[in-house]
């Protein structure tokens, strides 16, 4: 089995590996990680966070550097904002300033900082020089032992330079000190999970992701002058955790956050004060661990390399976009509700790199199956019928025989004579061309080169009309062998030469194979297609089964011997219908008779498309049953013929009583010959009737009007109503046009009422109603007679059917009124209906379509 084309077994590995080789280069670059930031950034600038009601700025900006003067201020200034704060009720005081030198002023402030009791200080971790390592900036002994913690004030930039987080708890060897937001809350230095750690490395731990408030300036923030030059304000402060640091361009940390980048950035005590509002709302954001977006994108991978390779193409682009959709809901789900980030980039890139390596390896895959079909059909053998230029002459020859049966004939090989009849060698003419027939008279002689052998085939025709039709035809026979094209050339590399080839090839199997499949083995009759020398190529199953001939015999037997065989005919002969109709390429029908059952073959002439290459089609019709119809049907008219000529002969008897004693003729008598008239008049009338209903058309169709249709009908039998006494009630006022044959619709509706009027007593009434019902105008005529036998109504509208009650009641018909009345409804698209009650009467309901159903 051919497997290049057999995806579902071989491109899962494939596709899985081919995108995980893809996306581990993918991580040697910085795209995975440039995404990641760009998501979470996307996600928390669209989300901000609310600010904690308990955090508020005292900044030292440009307004405060003013009016205090130049950096650094004595220490009495920070001593005097604590007072303030204090009497203003603040909870917790956080200075983002390092105290590292000693000052004049160190014991006001650190006495100030012990009254209030909850002053948080910062430490550093950096070295004194270039020259020195890295090592703890705390503050000043006194400031030290005054403050209520101590905890660091640095803020993690990622690879791209932004702010997002910050590790909890940093220091060197074995203390770590927490951040300044965790020491506000009373958190205190803990020991390095590691042992022996150096005192100068430095050492992190728990990084933690800030979703922050937003923008620089979004906390609330007071002048650090202004508070000095005010009084308190508890209303502002208190019971809150205020963070003190600088803002003034140039003065203090600076840094770009996902709200501002470089553009705006936000100061290291903005950022500290955010940690602080997140972190007391349980808002900060854990990171997960490395391996889980790598089990992320491995899964990814191998959920697209099982699912794209079986699915259908058109579907592929589908299926990659709701993967990066379900991917971003998660991502969003993790982060907004769980609060973890998970770095999704390297799952996310999968499915856009699916797409275009599935689409390409289905191309290669294309490319590949069109080749070796290409291969394949340059390999199998043409779809045609076997040239007779192949063919060896003494074959030529037989076929040649069989299909226009010569009177003599010769065939001799390089002048030694393998057959002959009537012709001698010396008749062979001197100037013959290999290939080109040559005609004197009633003579045709051809020359044939099969290899290096020299053939020379002569025939002698019938002196008759069909000769030169059948040397014409020989002329157009091409019995020399040619040189054959090269079919073993390699296909081009081009995808679009490839396809075209494709196409053209399978346009030529499928318009072969359609044409044998659907003309020949699809249809009810038996088909043969034979060749230009008339012998059989092709025979479906009904020639098998209808001649008794095993299929493998039919092939390459001559059909005239085929026929021959089974129905022999001296008039006209096999040989000479199937010889007309390849020579003179006419058709021809003609009757066939096979083991007791009746036949119509027809004999058409064909070409093949594009080729010289001819043959006859010969459809085979089983007519046994239509000839059974005909018995039917000769039946039927002796039926009629018999019931028209028994009144007919009682009327000449009558007529040939009356001339014998033509002093005594009697009224009865008078109306007895005219009930006999009129009954035979009848039946000849019914007759053509029902024969012209079959035989309508739409082609006589034309706009009428049923209710005055149906008025003409009542008037022409309301005589024979007066006569019964019997009253014809018309309801209806619509006018109802059809497109229909008005005089047949008459004819039927007259049916209709006569048969009420005949069947029901004196003195009774007859209902009819003409009314629309959609987009039908409907006729329901209604009798109080005596009904019809349950058993007889499904046979009511049968031809010649007659219902036994009445017949025993003297009421005599001919039973072709009614199935008049049906042929005549379904002429017109309509349909016929009857409910009766034995004992109460019949209703028939007529429902024909109206021309114009919108009107």
């Amino acid at each position: 089995m051919n497997r290049d084309w057999l995806p579902i077994k071989t491109t899962p590995w494939t596709l899985g590996l081919i995108l995980l080789a893809l996306l581990l280069l993918i991580q040697i670059t910085a795209l995975p990680q440039r995404l990641d930031y760009w998501l979470y950034d996307r996600v928390i600038t669209a989300n901000p966070v609310q600010a904690s009601d308990d955090v508020v700025l005292v900044t030292i900006d440009e307004l405060s550097l003013n009016r205090l003067g130049r950096w650094p201020w004595p220490r009495n200034l920070h001593a005097e904002l604590i007072a303030k704060l204090d009497q203003a009720g603040a909870e917790t005081i956080v200075f983002d300033i390092l105290f590292a030198e000693p000052s004049p002023d160190d014991d006001e402030l650190a006495e100030q900082m012990h009254d209030h009791g909850n002053v948080i200080l910062p430490a550093y971790l950096s070295p004194p020089t270039s020259q020195y390592l890295l090592s703890e900036q705390l503050p000043v002994g006194p400031l030290a032992s005054a403050a209520a913690g101590l905890g660091h004030a640095h803020v993690e930039l990622d690879s791209d330079g932004v702010a997002r987080g910050l590790y909890l708890y940093n220091g060197l060897g074995e203390r770590l000190w927490p951040s300044l937001s965790l020491a506000a809350t009373g958190e205190g230095p803990q020991r390095a999970k590691t042992e022996d750690t150096p005192p100068y490395v430095n050492v992190r731990d728990q990084y933690r992701a800030v979703p922050l408030i937003g923008g620089a300036g979004s906390l609330p923030a007071y002048s650090f002058a202004q508070v000095l030059t005010h009084a308190p304000a508890p209303e502002l402060f208190s019971g809150k955790t205020v963070f003190v640091g600088a803002t003034a361009a140039g003065f203090g940390d600076i840094l770009p956050t996902p709200f501002s980048g470089l553009s705006r950035p936000m100061s290291g005590v903005e950022f500290h004060a955010n940690v602080f509002s997140a972190q007391a709302r349980s808002l900060l954001i854990r990171p997960a661990p490395d391996w889980v977006s790598a089990l992320l994108a491995l899964a990814t991978i191998l959920v697209f390399a099982l699912a794209l390779p079986p699915m259908r193409p058109a579907r592929t682009l589908l299926a990659c976009a709701t993967a990066v959709v379900a991917l971003a809901g998660f991502y969003l789900f993790m982060l907004l509700v769980l609060r973890w980030w998970v770095p999704l980039a390297s799952a996310m890139i999968v499915p856009f790199l699916a797409f275009p390596v599935s689409s390409g390896l289905r191309l290669a895959m294309t490319n590949r199956f069109l080749n070796r079909q290409l291969d394949d059909l340059a390999r199998s053998p043409q779809v045609a019928l076997p040239a007779p230029s192949g063919r060896h002459p003494t074959q030529l020859l037989e076929h040649l025989q069989a299909l226009f049966q010569p009177t003599g004939w010769l065939l001799t090989e390089e002048g030694d004579i393998l057959s002959r009849r009537n012709l001698c060698p010396a008749d062979i003419p001197e100037d013959l061309t290999p290939g080109d027939w040559l005609h004197d008279s009633n003579r045709s002689w051809i020359q044939l080169l099969r290899g290096d052998t020299r053939y020379h085939l002569g025939l002698l025709l019938p002196n008759d009309l069909g000769r030169e039709a059948i040397q014409r035809y020989l002329g157009r026979l091409h019995l020399e062998q040619t040189a054959r094209a090269n079919r073993n050339a390699r296909p081009n590399e081009n995808i679009s030469a490839r396809i075209e080839r494709v196409r053209v090839a399978t346009d030529r199997l499928n318009q072969m194979q359609q044409f044998i499949r659907r003309s020949f083995e699809r249809m009810p009759d038996g088909i043969i297609v034979t060749d230009e020398l008339g012998v059989i190529r092709f025979a479906n199953g009904h020639i098998e089964e209808w001649f008794r001939e095993p299929m493998p015999s039919l092939g390459g037997l001559p059909l005239v011997r085929l026929l021959e065989g089974h129905d022999p005919r001296e008039t006209p002969p096999w040989h000479e219908t199937v010889s007309d109709t390849l020579t003179l390429r006419q058709s021809r029908t003609v009757d066939l008779r096979i083991r007791d059952k009746d036949f119509l073959i027809h004999f058409a002439p064909f070409s093949l498309p594009d080729t010289d290459q001819q043959g006859i089609i010969a459809n085979i019709s089983d007519i046994s049953e239509l000839r059974e119809q005909q018995r039917q049907h000769r039946e039927a008219i002796d039926f009629i013929s018999h019931d028209v000529r028994s009144p007919l002969v009682s009327q000449l008897a009558l007529i040939e009583q009356l001339k014998r004693d033509p002093s005594h003729i009697e009224q009865s008598q008078l109306e007895q010959l005219g009930r006999l008239a009129r009954r035979s008049y009848h039946l000849a009338e019914e007759f053509v009737q029902l024969a012209r209903a079959e035989q309508l058309t739409e082609t006589r169709f034309y706009e009428c009007e049923f209710l005055a249709i149906v008025e003409n009908a009542r008037d022409s039998v309301s005589e024979q109503a007066v006569e019964k006494q019997i009253q014809l009630q018309l309801q209806g006022t619509e006018d109802l046009w059809l497109r229909g044959n008005a005089e047949l619709l008459e004819r039927a509706v007259i049916n209709l009422l006569t048969n009420a009027v005949q069947y029901s007593p004196g003195g009774s009434g007859v209902s009819i109603q003409v009314f629309r019902a959609g987009h039908q105008a409907c006729l329901t005529i209604a009798d109080e007679g005596s009904g019809i036998d349950p058993e007889e109504l499904p046979y009511l509208f049968d031809r010649y059917r007659r219902q036994k009650s009445s017949e025993l009641a003297g009421v005599h018909g001919t039973g072709l009124g009614l199935s008049f009345v049906k042929t005549v409804v379904e002429k017109h698209r309509g349909e016929i209906s009857v409910s009766s009650t034995v004992g109460e009467g019949s209703a028939f309901t007529l429902k024909l379509p109206i021309a114009d159903p919108l009107a």
